[in-house]
């Protein structure tokens, strides 16, 4: 029989704990813990490899007392990404940070959040403490630098019990542990689709993150199965907590108001709508071909592709150009958040052709706002848009033009479709999103 003791020295806002282990042979194991907590100065918590020694009933009274009160819990957020310009990749991410830093507060009273961020000014609360850096985060190379070398002593000064790396990475040498969000795999999907640097940071942290996380979070069914396939991860330790949709945003909207948005963008009565960014796996060559396949444009439909640029996106301009189609495809540019309901309600139809997803967020938004939607048949698209829409092979022009084609001119079809769509869409909201999240720290703190 032998002691070992351990001393835990607390940070700011953490508890001094003082641990003795007893074992006695192979087969028992007795570990007291003494706690200064907000609630109690005292905790003993038995635990037995094989046969557990009794304790005095009067400890396991305490004990049980003291276990039934559920303390207030501290987790960090990494949302430095809310200090790049929101564009291409960063488009949906900022919107899952964002959206979980409204509704996490509402989803446990017991949740207190510091969230790390750059150097913009955020409305604190009493829930929500926010630590401004200093560094330029808003440079991919700074942020990379900060995670790694400057996130740790800002989580330990925090006093944090637990970090959310919200977009891949953690910092490898956390004092606390995390719980990683991942958005998806196309990195390891299509590696020849990113710039080399890119695609080896992302690779080589996102695995070595994952490895050290207590939970990964997935935003869909597919991600979860690629990242156990592709990155070894325990099923076990995955949390599969969707995206959710504003309702009260993402909606429809009056005749007058949409109208009024289509004269002033100088809109056609009817269009087909992508919302995404430019970039290889969004299959836009695909769309601009199925798109002269379908004849369509001799109708006065026009194609809008809207999103900022990502890479390896002059192969789309150079197609639209190749078919002659350059007064019938508009280009607007990255859209602001802030106008998404209204393309979405101006638009006859949205097409969201893309050979990979991690979510498919803009089938979501479409589908709330009541508009018919056709996605592929590939990656989480079946699981967002299910019976409410159009699924495609994403390598066929020809099948894409039909189904345009057919929602074009078959009112009823297109009116049927719109309205199954806002019934799926009201099954994604933001607090199922805070609520599952908050169950996943949870189960990364065995609370």
């Amino acid at each position: 029989m032998f002691l070992t003791s351990a001393l835990f020295i607390p940070s700011k806002d953490q508890p001094a704990v003082i641990s003795w282990h007893i074992f006695d042979g192979p087969r028992t194991c007795l570990i007291i813990c003494v706690a200064e907590t907000p609630h109690s100065r005292l905790a003993i918590l038995p635990h037995t490899r094989a046969k557990r020694k009794s304790l005095p009933l009067g400890l396991w009274w305490y004990n049980s007392r003291v276990m039934k009160k559920q303390p207030s819990f501290h987790v960090g957020l990494n949302a430095h990404l809310l200090s790049r310009q929101s564009g291409y990749r960063s488009a949906g991410i900022h919107n899952y940070i964002q959206q979980l830093i409204q509704h996490l507060p509402d989803a446990d009273a017991h949740l207190r959040m510091t969230v790390l961020a750059g150097h913009h000014r955020h409305t604190a609360s009493d829930a929500v403490k926010w630590r401004a850096s200093r560094w330029p985060t808003e440079r991919p190379w700074a942020r990379i630098a900060w995670e790694q070398l400057a996130q740790p002593w800002a989580l330990y000064r925090a006093g944090v019990q637990l970090l959310h790396a919200m977009a891949f990475v953690s910092p490898l040498m956390s004092p606390v542990p995390t719980v990683i969000t991942i958005h998806d795999l196309s990195f390891l999907r299509f590696p020849d689709r990113f710039r080399p640097p890119q695609r080896l940071y992302l690779s080589t942290m996102t695995r070595l993150s994952c490895r050290r996380a207590r939970r990964v979070i997935c935003v869909s069914q597919a991600t979860a199965d690629e990242t156990v396939q592709l990155l070894g991860i325990p099923r076990a330790r995955i949390d599969v907590v969707p995206h959710g949709v504003q309702h009260a945003r993402f909606c429809p909207l009056p005749t007058e108001q949409v109208e009024r948005f289509r004269s002033v963008k100088g809109l056609p009565q009817r269009f087909i709508l992508f919302v995404g960014t430019l970039e290889p796996r969004k299959n836009l060559t695909t769309l601009v071909e199925a798109f002269h396949q379908s004849k369509l444009f001799r109708q006065g439909v026009k194609l809008v592709i809207a999103g900022g640029k990502g890479w390896y996106y002059q192969q789309v301009f150079q197609r639209v150009e190749a078919l002659n189609l350059t007064d019938d495809v508009i280009f607007p540019g990255f859209v602001p958040d802030a106008d998404l309901p209204l393309w979405y309600n101006t638009a006859t139809l949205f097409v969201y052709p893309s050979i990979y997803e991690g979510f498919g967020m803009p089938l979501l938004e479409a589908m709330a706002c009541g508009t018919p939607v056709i996605g592929s048949d590939v990656s989480c698209m079946p699981e967002v848009v299910e019976q409410a829409g159009f699924l495609v092979p994403p390598h066929s022009p020809s099948i894409l033009a039909e189904h345009m084609a057919r929602l074009l001119t078959e009112d009823d079809l297109r009116m049927e479709l719109g309205q199954r769509g806002q019934v799926r869409a009201g099954a994604f909201t933001w607090e199922a999103t805070a609520r599952n999240t908050v169950n996943s720290y949870r189960h990364a703190l065995t609370i």
